[in-house]
């Protein structure tokens, strides 16, 4: 079986975290600013001195192809490049310039295969500075149309199509083309692995996602002159909210809710606050349980409104529905792991990826492999060189025997 270079591999991470790093150690690298530009470019000539043809789509996404014995749809390995304003160094990125790594092995252990490879960078899978997060799967999957894709704006007003021209990341290789398979390598972003001890866990599938925006409007009013059983105050109404999604998640086993952005519109220190919104991020591995949380949480801030005489309205501003991956990958990922003696165990993914995206596409797959504390989306996210090796090892592996050797 195929082994990586550890220390290469590790090499390039750092050489990528360069490019956007912050000052606590970090990686800034929002997408199609000119650090994530400088982030693609670097990636495409490690490709290229790897003999890969880099090409884009319309909405940015990068791929890297290495020829196979065949003329059939390619297997493809990746992730994403674009980092959180100060994010880790290894969330996406490790997939990304791990399918570099498993390209690189192969090269050096004259392996053809009988199937194309390629990696993908794809555009905004944070969703950091355009939402919805992975944007650039989204679109070349069919899940979100392409003029869609290309109006979604920044805070500033830019937009994703304005930022790819001014990029240079815009090409013409076609959205929703056959992959016969995807896998993405990625760290947990969570303390499971860490906890059990465990090298590599074997993603099964992912759950569901629901992100929700709500707006609580009151009325405005002196902070020294309107007594408080008089006031409709909009910020109040919504911290009994937040307690009010707390206590329904703990009724539920497995059921996650963060309240992650609150602004309250027009503030100003002495005014009652009148208009605020907050957005509500929903997980489960069931969406009827997600769905039955979400009415059952409607009704309940209609109470809370009422009581409070403010009004609340929610609105639904993403939905990922919970997938099982394919299973032939996913045996493919199990076996690559027991072939290489690491220490595995199954697990569903409580993050969003590209991957589930893909998983609607195409056969797929993905790989854990822990990093320190479970943290990430934070300067001080951290994972073991060896763990990406071991990582790398059980992709290249994984990937071969979905290609197959020519």
């Amino acid at each position: 079986m195929p082994a990586t270079n550890g220390p290469r591999l590790w090499d390039s991470l750092m050489a990528m975290a360069e490019i956007g790093a912050t000052a606590n150690g970090g990686s800034s690298r929002l997408a199609l600013t000119e650090a994530d530009a400088a982030g693609r470019a670097l990636f495409g000539q490690w490709a290229e001195a790897a003999g890969l043809a880099v090409h884009h789509d319309a909405v940015g996404n990068q791929f890297a192809r290495r020829a196979g014995a065949e003329a059939v749809p390619p297997v493809v390995l990746g992730s994403h490049l674009d980092t959180q304003p100060r994010g880790g160094r290894f969330d996406g990125v490790l997939g990304v310039l791990a399918a570099l790594e498993a390209v690189r092995t192969l090269n050096e252990h004259d392996i053809t295969t009988r199937a194309p490879l390629e990696i993908a960078n794809w555009t905004n899978e944070e969703g950091a500075r355009f939402t919805p997060a992975m944007l650039g799967s989204s679109a070349f999957t069919g899940a979100m149309p392409l003029a869609e894709a290309l109006a979604r704006a920044d805070a500033e007003g830019v937009t994703l199509g304005d930022s790819l021209a001014t990029v240079g990341a815009a090409g013409d290789t076609p959205l929703a083309r056959d992959f016969d398979a995807f896998f993405e390598i990625h760290i947990e972003q969570g303390p499971v692995l860490e906890a059990n001890g465990v090298e590599i866990g074997v993603v099964t599938g992912g759950q569901a996602i629901r992100w929700l925006d709500v707006r609580v409007t009151g009325r405005a009013g002196h902070a020294g002159t309107t007594p408080m059983p008089a006031r409709r105050d909009a910020l109040f109404a919504a911290a009994e909210l937040a307690q009010t999604i707390e206590r329904r998640v703990a009724e539920t086993d497995g059921l996650l809710a963060t309240v992650g952005e609150c602004h309250v519109e027009h503030g100003s220190r002495n005014t009652i606050a009148a208009d605020l919104r907050f957005t509500l991020d929903l997980r489960h591995p069931d969406d009827a349980v997600v769905d039955a949380a979400i009415d059952d949480l409607r009704a309940r801030f209609a109470a809370v409104a009422e009581r409070r005489g403010v009004d609340c309205a929610v609105e639904p501003h993403w939905r990922s529905p919970a997938l099982p991956f394919d299973e032939t990958c996913v045996g493919h990922v199990r076996e690559a792991a027991r072939a290489l003696d690491c220490r595995w165990q199954d697990m569903i993914s409580g993050a969003g990826h590209d991957a589930f995206h893909l998983a609607r596409h195409c056969p797929t797959a993905m790989i854990f492999i822990p990093c320190a504390g479970g943290l990430s989306h934070h300067e001080a996210e951290s994972i073991e060189a060896e763990h990406a090796r071991i990582g790398a090892d059980v992709l290249v592996n994984a990937a071969l025997a979905r290609a197959g050797r020519a």
